[in-house]
């Protein structure tokens, strides 16, 4: 595309121009995909319709699962239609509003992980306050505060990224439209733009990594103290908490905070699938279904099913 033309539509990428390796993506994706609102779709359910785990942690963990559901469906399912179907073009409407939601699901994500890890502190390290601290209304309150705070923050970045003009090239190397890609496709400077969002990420990423860890820290000092079989109880719930968050926070950082490069690599595809798949698959797994009370109350829905159908 010469340079005087400005581009009205972008073309995704795919992993392989291969027919057969397209199937074999499109059916790992669909499958994840379907896992993955599988999980998090039986986590609102039961949390919704089990009066017990109307609790605060259960509230985060409810709306957690409805934001993965929302936050993996900006992105396979367009993915999979590019790797079945001969067109990859995606509008700059479309492009727009896909970075739009990724990073507001993203940010939102990590503020829900942030506040979980709190949560967890309080009622471990603070169990006589907990019901003061984590009312009713104070999650309600934080849910939409987080999610205002996205808005805000998504929306900045993708007007930032939209009012550069991308003349250069309409090729996205990416499976989905991503800020740091297309940065690559503007033909003015974008230099802003990158030290706005390697200083907004740093700060929000390492902010709440920070505070995550250091309510991880202050558990562990806590549970220290319990006896071992509630000690192994805590630390086997706890440690896969942060690996998840470990995964989400460096792949998405090795991708907002990396400078931008003309020279794209396989690599570069692959590590969004770590902070845009990987964790809402991952969440129902490690913060519910291991969950005892979760486990009974599928139990007990299932049960009042059987019966009901008798």
């Amino acid at each position: 595309m010469p340079n005087s033309t400005t581009v009205t539509e972008f073309l995704l990428t795919r992993f392989s121009d291969v027919w057969e390796l397209r199937v074999l993506h499109t059916l790992i994706f669909l499958l994840t995909y379907l896992a993955t609102l599988l999980g998090n779709l039986l986590i609102v359910t039961v949390t919704t319709l089990d009066q017990s785990l109307h609790t605060p942690m259960y509230f985060f963990l409810r709306n957690l699962s409805f934001l993965d559901m929302c936050y993996i469906s900006v992105t396979v399912p367009q993915a999979c239609i590019i790797f079945l179907l001969d067109s990859t073009a995606i509008s700059m409407v479309g492009c727009a509003a896909q970075i739009f939601l990724v990073v507001l699901f993203a940010f939102v994500e990590l503020l829900f992980l942030t506040i979980m890890a709190r949560d967890r502190y309080v009622a471990i390290c603070h169990p006589l306050h907990y019901p003061v601290i984590m009312k009713h209304q104070v999650c309600v309150q934080l849910s939409l505060a987080s999610l205002f705070s996205g808005v805000v923050y998504s929306g900045f970045h993708t007007s930032m990224t939209f009012s550069l003009p991308f003349c250069h090239s309409n090729i996205v190397h990416h499976f989905f439209c991503d800020i740091p890609v297309l940065l690559k496709l503007s033909c003015s400077d974008t230099f802003m733009n990158e030290l706005l969002l390697f200083v907004s990420s740093i700060v929000f990423a390492g902010g709440c990594f920070s505070l995550i860890i250091m309510s991880y820290v202050r558990i562990f000092s806590t549970v220290l103290k319990f006896p071992i079989r509630e000690r192994r109880k805590a630390f086997a719930t706890c440690v896969p908490h942060i690996l998840v968050v470990t995964v989400f926070v460096s792949s998405a950082s090795a991708v907002y905070m990396k400078p931008t490069s003309n020279s794209p690599t396989i690599q570069d595809m692959i590590i969004p699938v770590f902070y845009c798949i990987v964790p809402p698959l991952l969440n129902p797994i490690i913060y519910s279904l291991r969950n005892k009370q979760i486990k009974e109350a599928i139990w007990k829905i299932m049960s009042r099913m059987f019966s009901s159908a008798k």
